[in-house]
């Protein structure tokens, strides 16, 4: 009975030293006698107990890192606090594990120097317009670094660019000043193109009035000539009428009346107005006058 258990309690620990079983996305790293053998995959996996042991446990998933803050120093020799962070995934468990005693700490160490060297080329100004380049160069030069190291770097992000103060406000004074520019440049030429807009308007509006004026004044002119020629077409046509009339029988007649009361008219009306008149020296020889008259008439007709 007492074998019967002993038995019982070696094969469960036989069984549970030879399987394994590997999580997704993972790889662990198997050694023989403490030298590596193999690296087991995801899934059910079967080891030699006692003899064979899983050294190295790796997961191949995207891993961020966050780099350490650290003092960097321009070209033109001024100072700015960086942070970072890095993302990197293990390709190659067995060089992850033998090629670096600590490859998280050794990716650390290299994006600091290499972040310090890139930035030491650089200008102040530069270092923030030229973000994406320095995470490019960062990139490249971990990624051939870390290759030995079963390490694939991914990218690299510059979190936070923080230079002095003293600097801070004078970044803060000079973009004050370029936006007060540009305000009183914007004003200038809003006021340019309002005096612009106001000379074209009296431009048009005189154009405008002295049209309107030419084209009145046509109008008046040939509204008088209209006016005139109106009226002297009646007049025409009174004097075709009164010619037809005096030609009928008794017109001449008609004629000698009505001269005779247009004269007797015009001397009543001498004494009501205060005219100087030049008048013939026999007033009352009225039917000399009136035969005057109408012998100019006959003449005119003949």
């Amino acid at each position: 009975m007492e074998v019967s258990i002993v038995i019982l309690v070696l094969a469960i620990v036989f069984v549970s030293q030879a399987l394994r079983i590997v999580p997704q996305q993972s790889a662990w790293v198997v050694e023989r006698l403490g030298k590596y053998d193999r690296t087991l995959q995801a899934g059910l996996n079967f080891l030699v107990p006692f003899i064979e042991r899983v050294s190295y446990k790796h997961s191949l998933k995207e891993i961020p890192l966050d780099v350490p803050s650290q003092v960097c120093i321009t070209k033109d020799n001024t100072q700015l606090q960086v942070d970072g962070i890095l993302y990197f995934q293990v390709t190659d468990a067995m060089r992850a594990s033998y090629g670096s005693s600590d490859y998280i700490s050794a990716i650390t160490q290299l994006a600091q120097t290499t972040l310090r060297s890139i930035i030491g080329r650089m200008e102040l100004d530069k270092t923030f317009e030229e973000r994406d380049m320095i995470n490019a160069a960062i990139v490249q030069a971990l990624d051939e670094a870390a290759m030995n190291w079963g390490v694939k770097v991914l990218r690299y992000e510059i979190k936070d660019l923080t230079p002095p103060r003293e600097i801070l406000l004078s970044m803060q004074a000079q973009i004050t000043a370029e936006r007060e520019k540009r305000a009183l440049i914007a004003a200038s030429e809003g006021r340019k193109q309002e005096q612009i807009n106001i000379a074209n308007g009296e431009r048009e509006s005189s154009i405008a009035r002295s049209e309107g004026d030419r084209i009145a004044a046509i109008n008046r002119a040939q509204g008088e000539a209209g006016a005139i020629k109106e009226i002297a077409d009646a007049t025409a046509e009174a004097l075709r009428k009164v010619a037809s009339a005096v030609a009928e029988p008794g017109g001449m007649e008609a004629v000698n009346l009505r001269v005779a009361e247009q004269y007797i008219e015009a001397f009543s009306g001498v004494a009501k107005v205060g005219n100087t008149l030049i008048l013939p020296g026999d007033l009352s020889n009225m039917g000399s006058m009136v035969a005057a008259a109408m012998q100019v008439v006959k003449q005119g007709g003949k």
